[in-house]
């Protein structure tokens, strides 16, 4: 970090933490490349950030802790990401959907005869987390130490707090090992992604516990990034009737709704890069070895790509969203994720005529990384 280097922003301002869409809309016009103590180089402009994922040379995503396979550059990348795909692909995601719409039901039917809902902790938070361990054939039971863990590591992040980190990684390390002790004390038939993962080889070598640990950090992490997107995309269908009835009148339209509507109010913030030799961005000179910060939920709304960026509009092209990043390191669990929040948006739209806010108040909002709601309240008619 360039300790001499005057801030341009602070990203833990009162007000950007409050509105975080608006904040990085106006950095993205007024300093599209800033630098900040906490975040070090923030792009906020579409194109910047295209060209820093398609040049992974110069751009490195190895992360500062074991982290498989996102936080590996090319070559070795490839080595994990291409095994590890496998358990993503659309043979495994058609014969996983009955288990996620099983939940989705389970989850809602009692919730539609309450008078009002807390809907991200009775049906959000529950519903990534559960699809989770169905995937992994853990106990359904354990996905509440996966949401405490996901909400901690979230806190940790923003606070930045070493110590924390430390302790958390350690905690779920554990978690991850008893189960996979477990596994290898009562052996299962279930063929599910534990068992795949226990048995994925790279290069003819079998994966050791801790890297099994790191791919199911991401894995969970990236949970909490769905249950985020799932909030966002409820709130607006609560917000906005037509869309709903338009849903529900042709549910062929809910994948391209979804895609859309997380393009403009994207669930996860950012993700970092790190410089390998010193660049210049937008007039800006970068040293090699600084940290920068890419800023996803900018620029998906960068008016020099997306026609009117602010309005979600269903039918639009979002073939240059940025929601799942892209190049090699494009989010590997975006299959799973999609098919988690379509199942879900299609159950709840089937079995209500309306979904409504209650209260004026603007639903609470998370802060970096997540933007994702704090809480979502909500009469099911």
């Amino acid at each position: 970090m360039n300790e001499d280097l005057q801030a341009d922003w602070n990203p833990l301002d009162a007000l950007t933490l409050k509105d975080q869409r608006r904040a990085y809309d106006d950095m993205r016009e007024r300093c599209p490349v800033a630098y900040s103590e906490f975040m070090g180089w923030s792009l906020f402009r579409h194109e910047d950030i295209v060209a820093v994922l398609a040049d992974t040379e110069t751009y490195s995503n190895v992360s500062q802790f074991l982290a498989i396979p996102n936080g590996i550059d090319p070559p070795v990348h490839c080595q994990y990401r291409e095994p590890l795909d496998a358990n993503f692909d659309q043979t495994q995601m058609a014969k996983f959907e009955p288990n996620a719409r099983k939940i989705a039901e389970t989850l809602l039917e009692p919730l539609l005869y309450r008078e009002e809902v807390e809907f991200i902790e009775a049906f959000v938070n529950p519903f990534a987390l559960k699809t989770l361990c169905a995937l992994l054939g853990w106990p359904e039971d354990q996905w509440e130490s996966l949401g405490g863990w996901v909400h901690d590591s979230q806190h940790s992040a923003f606070k930045k707090d070493p110590v924390a980190g430390k302790a958390l990684a350690s905690y779920f390390s554990e978690h991850v090992k008893k189960n996979l002790n477990n596994r290898r004390a009562s052996p299962s038939n279930a063929e599910d992604a534990t068992d795949a993962l226990m048995n994925t080889q790279i290069e003819d070598v079998q994966l050791e516990d801790d890297q099994i640990v790191s791919i199911l950090r991401n894995w969970t992490a990236g949970h909490g990034t769905v249950a985020a997107g799932l909030g966002i995309l409820v709130l607006h269908l609560a917000q906005e009737s037509e869309l709903q009835d338009s849903l529900r009148s042709d549910p062929s339209l809910i994948s391209t709704a979804i895609e859309e509507i997380l393009r403009a109010d994207g669930p996860l913030v950012a993700n970092p890069r790190t410089t390998t030799r010193q660049v210049e961005i937008q007039g800006r000179s970068i040293p090699k070895g600084e940290h920068l910060t890419l800023m996803w939920i900018a620029a998906n709304r960068d008016p020099r790509s997306f026609d009117e960026p602010n309005a979600i509009k269903v039918e639009r092209n979002t073939e240059d969203s940025l929601v799942w990043g892209q190049g090699v390191h494009l989010c590997q669990g975006a299959p799973l994720a999609r098919l988690e929040m379509r199942v879900a948006i299609e159950e709840l739209l089937a079995r209500t005529k309306r979904i409504e806010l209650t209260g004026t108040d603007a639903p609470c909002r998370h802060v970096y990384p997540s933007n994702g709601l704090a809480a979502l309240t909500l009469r099911l008619r």
